[in-house]
């Protein structure tokens, strides 16, 4: 069987005759079929990916030459480099900030069991001025107050120091020619710290200069004269 005579797509040209029996009329074998090479499919473009005979995309780095290559390696390196860096320094900053809290939160509990131990270190204090820190109950005193030492705490608060008020508390005031400014004469409480804050401050008594006493006050402390002295005797007897 043959097929039409055809020309080509403009219809000139020789025909194009196309013999597709599979028996060959001239023996009668049957004949092979002959191999044909798959189209591509509509639209598809050689050499893309996902179309058949495709090629895998060539690396960028293959269409420059050595220097651009070195250039995008340098700028490469440079950038995972300050990844990394930046990558420490939030450490770092992030180990600094679990420190300082940490710290921060012992300080707290430490402060808050010290705070509950003033009142018997007060009663330690009374007992040793009043000479009754004798026998097991001074071994006892005297390792309870190493204890607070060795946790940190600090007593402060002597007779003679300038008076501050972030860290004293005045309960008496008078004036002295003692003193050259305000100075706690008399120390009534003993004041403790742990670090830089302050768990009580010291309970004193302040006296200040007598020339800043003030003026009413100067007047009122004067002898007053006796209106009667210029008058006679008779009659200051009478």
């Amino acid at each position: 069987m043959t097929d039409r005579p055809t020309g080509s797509e403009f219809g000139d040209g020789d025909p194009v005759v196309r013999d597709k029996r599979r028996i060959d009329p001239d023996t009668g074998a049957a004949r092979e079929p002959a191999e044909t090479s798959a189209a591509p499919e509509a639209g598809a473009q050689p050499g893309l990916p996902g179309t058949p005979g495709a090629q895998p995309p060539r690396d960028p780095s293959d269409l420059i030459g050595p220097s651009a290559q070195e250039a995008l390696l340098t700028e490469a390196l440079a950038e995972r480099t300050a990844d990394l860096q930046r990558l420490q320094a939030e450490y770092v900053n992030y180990k600094r900030r679990v420190d300082r809290d940490r710290e921060a939160s012992r300080e707290l509990v430490v402060g808050s069991v010290l705070t509950e131990l003033l009142g018997i270190l007060d009663d330690i204090g009374r007992a040793r001025e009043a000479g009754e820190l004798e026998g097991a109950f001074k071994a006892v005193a005297e390792s309870l107050e190493r204890v607070t030492e060795k946790l940190g705490l600090v007593k402060f608060g002597e007779k003679g120091d300038t008076f501050d008020p972030r860290i004293h508390e005045a309960l008496l005031h008078n004036y002295s020619d003692e003193v050259d400014g305000p100075t706690a004469t008399m120390i009534m409480q003993p004041g403790y710290r742990l670090g830089e804050r302050i768990l009580r401050a010291a309970r004193v008594a302040v006296s200040e200069p007598t020339e800043q006493l003030p003026a009413e006050a100067a007047k009122a402390d004067e002898p007053v004269e006796n209106i009667d002295d210029d008058k006679p005797a008779d009659e200051s007897a009478e």
